[in-house]
């Protein structure tokens, strides 16, 4: 596919998942509890994985101080049952004077950290008063994608201007590294980095992953790309938020890829519960309201080589989300080593509950937002390309 490396695994990228082996079935544990309440402090906290990890902190009695703009989702925590957060506003560009001070946190989450001057900027002024700094980075910082089974210790993107900043698919992945480095500098020996890969589940903007399970729902024959076996691989913002708190619980410093264990989930496995969630969920309407032929009950997978789709146009990763053909200078696709992550603690629920629970709260959005989807190919374009294709096949 011609699509640049950057721009491609961008959206892997939390800048925003999971599923799991059969071993993971269950779903995560119950975490142990904590020495003690925690006072954690959230860069951000009102996208899309902040809002999780609020919700699993709160849920283990830990207390929190949110800053940001006060711009994406200001109405996010309003609701009376998070009155005991501490909202402060500021700009982590220009404005820190709210984090002056003598207040100190035992932990700092950093989930908005893109430019490393502002993350030099932070650290400085809160390293004397914090135990711990945690930073959301990105796979995408690896300067290879055609290694399988690359590990944490893989070398990272060198920009040719480390002093850009503007983010781009080009600078993403060598910002965060430099993000990365700056946290380290000013907090030697008390930063964690986590790096997962494409973050899923309900509440994604970006939807990379919800294409497939709304795509299910639309039922009628379904795109799909390269083969069922085509891997692929990401994590759920849920196993993601409780694995960041699991880490900050326990004071666990280092660097961890956060994504299912690599090679564990393919595209097959993702349509295959895509189109179960759909039928099931159609069926359950059925029960109690007039359905003869819920859509998304109804519907087939036609799996299209890879080579096709890119004389078509249909691009990798935008077209056809969470997928790019795992040869060449991806060749590591969907095989990021995620070991050490699994050690200190990682755990998922099954890719079922994930692709279940996304496709409700896709159900959920106003019809106006759920008619422009951000991710995957339009109805038209897909209609066009599945004609082409079966012309192009040999009569029976």
């Amino acid at each position: 596919m011609q699509t640049g490396r950057r721009e491609l695994l961008l959206g892997g990228l939390a800048g925003a998942i999971t599923l799991a082996l059969p071993a993971c079935a269950a779903g995560p544990a119950p975490a142990a509890a904590a020495r003690a309440p925690m006072r954690i402090l959230v860069m951000g906290g009102t996208g899309f994985l902040g809002p999780h990890f609020v919700e699993a902190a709160l849920a283990r009695g830990h207390q929190l101080t949110l800053f940001n703009r006060g711009k994406t989702n200001p109405e996010r925590f309003e609701d009376p049952r998070y009155a005991g957060i501490e909202q402060l506003h500021g700009d982590r560009k220009t404005d820190l004077s709210v984090l002056e001070g003598e207040q100190r946190w035992d932990a700092v989450l950093d989930t908005s950290a893109y430019i490393p001057a502002d993350v030099t900027r932070s650290t400085r002024l809160l390293a004397p008063r914090i135990g711990q700094y945690l930073l959301v980075s990105t796979v995408s910082v690896y300067a290879r994608n055609d290694i399988v089974d690359m590990d944490e210790d893989a070398a990272l993107v060198r920009l040719p201007d480390p002093t850009v900043t503007e983010v781009t698919g080009e600078t993403y992945g060598g910002l965060k590294a430099l993000c990365e480095a700056a946290a380290r500098a000013e907090l030697p020996g008390g930063t964690t980095v986590v790096r997962p890969g494409l973050i899923v589940g309900p509440g994604d903007t970006t939807d990379r992953f919800t294409y497939w399970p709304a795509r299910a729902d639309r039922g009628g024959e379904i795109l799909a790309p390269g083969s069922p076996d085509a891997p692929t691989q990401f994590i759920d913002a849920r196993d993601l938020a409780a694995f960041m708190l699991h880490l900050l619980e326990r004071r666990t410093f280092g660097t961890f890829n956060a994504d299912a264990p690599a090679g564990s989930l393919t595209m097959g496995a993702v349509l295959d519960a895509s189109r179960e969630a759909a039928r099931s969920m159609n069926v359950h309407h059925c029960i109690t309201a007039p359905c003869p032929q819920p859509p998304g009950a109804q519907s087939s997978v036609t799996w299209v080589p890879a080579d096709f789709l890119e004389a078509q146009g249909v691009s990798a990763w935008q077209d056809m989300p969470a997928w790019i053909p795992a040869e060449g200078e991806y060749a590591g696709f969907g095989r990021t080593r995620t070991a050490r992550a699994r050690a200190a603690g990682l755990e998922y629920r099954p890719l079922e509950k994930t692709v279940l629970d996304t496709l409700a709260w896709w159900r959920s959005l106003p019809e106006e937002r759920r008619a422009k989807p951000k991710a995957g190919i339009s109805p038209e374009r897909e209609a066009e390309v599945m004609r082409a294709w079966h012309a192009a096949q040999p009569d029976p």
